[in-house]
């Protein structure tokens, strides 16, 4: 596969605690790192990609490292517990852009992304820059083409931009467009949107598509009634795409984004959104994006996120 590439051995480090215990295990130790990109030949249930771009948000004037993150990323992760719900991961390495051409490297994913899916396997994906959810999300709708496949995004953004090329700020319009050119319906719901962040335009086009909108504000002040529409939008599905924007979160908690929110939903409300996803066993593939190394503090992003990796790979049933 073009603009492909296995991952190093030496990011899967970690401590080794089986001295002390058979059992006493780490996800570097259960976590089978594959040399070549053959799904088919994949024996776990969960295949991890890593999407090696920040051409997107370059394009949309933000801030450029994203490209970065899959691996570290992978560092966070390979030295959390292992638990009998981890040893479905498989790594399947990282997909990455040549010479700034976003487009191919999009269509490399969604080819990789329905290969993957065609082969029984569920796909998450470390991007990135949000321009990852076109490529992911074009993967699995070509996976399913009569079924009834809804996205749900957690994110202050509805990326639904026009722009004469493609951007972190533009692949549910374009996933929306090639709803339109199948004769599919676009099932997309948006949870913990700024108002402050999207414009009038943008939330025009999301009335037109007919987006489910649960704002930020109703998600902190009224968890139960944010739930029941989760629920409600969950029931019409038949498989769902979900795609978390870390940008959702708390400045103060992820600052190692684009874009850092002001208010956002601290991570115990955003996992209160995941779980009942992971659970529906409806889900078919997650993405994690915008996470940059490169404005991160401590390692505190990276393992916020690598956490939130962790939780979906144990939930997901």
């Amino acid at each position: 596969m073009k603009q492909w590439r296995s991952v190093s051995p030496d990011i899967w480090q970690g401590r080794d605690d089986t001295q002390e215990a058979a059992n006493a295990l780490r996800l570097f130790q259960t976590t089978r790192r594959y040399s070549d990109f053959s799904p088919e030949q994949v024996q776990e249930e969960i295949t991890l990609i890593g999407f090696e771009c920040d051409e997107g948000v370059k394009r949309n004037h933000g801030r450029p490292g994203a490209a970065q993150a899959p691996d570290v990323l992978r560092r966070s992760l390979a030295n959390m517990a292992s638990h009998q719900e981890h040893q479905r991961l498989a790594d399947l390495g990282n997909i990455f852009v040549s010479a700034d051409n976003l487009e191919d490297a999009q269509q490399t994913l969604r080819e990789a992304v329905l290969a993957c899916q065609r082969a029984g396997k569920r796909t998450l994906v470390l991007g990135g820059g949000h321009e990852t959810a076109c490529g992911h999300g074009l993967g699995v709708l070509d996976a399913f083409p009569k079924k009834k496949v809804g996205i749900i995004n957690l994110d202050a953004h509805l990326d639904l931009r026009h722009a004469t090329h493609a951007t972190s700020g533009t692949p549910f319009r374009q996933l929306a467009q090639y709803c339109d050119t199948q004769q599919r319906d676009f099932r997309y719901a948006c949870f913990g949107l700024s108002m402050a962040a999207n414009t009038q335009a943008l939330l025009d086009e999301a009335a037109k598509r007919q987006v489910t909108i649960v704002e930020d504000l109703c998600c902190l002040n009224a968890p139960e009634a944010t739930l029941a529409t989760l629920h409600q939008f969950i029931a019409q599905l038949d498989i769902i795409y979900l795609t978390v924007d870390l940008d959702v979160l708390p400045g103060w908690e992820m600052p190692a984004v684009s874009a850092p929110a002001p208010l956002g939903l601290p991570a115990a409300i955003l996992m209160r959104l995941i779980e009942p996803i992971c659970r529906s066993g409806k889900l078919q593939a997650v993405d994690l994006v915008e996470f940059n190394p490169a404005y991160d503090r401590d390692k505190q992003g990276a393992n916020l996120a690598a956490r939130i990796a962790w939780q979906i790979v144990r939930w997901w049933g």
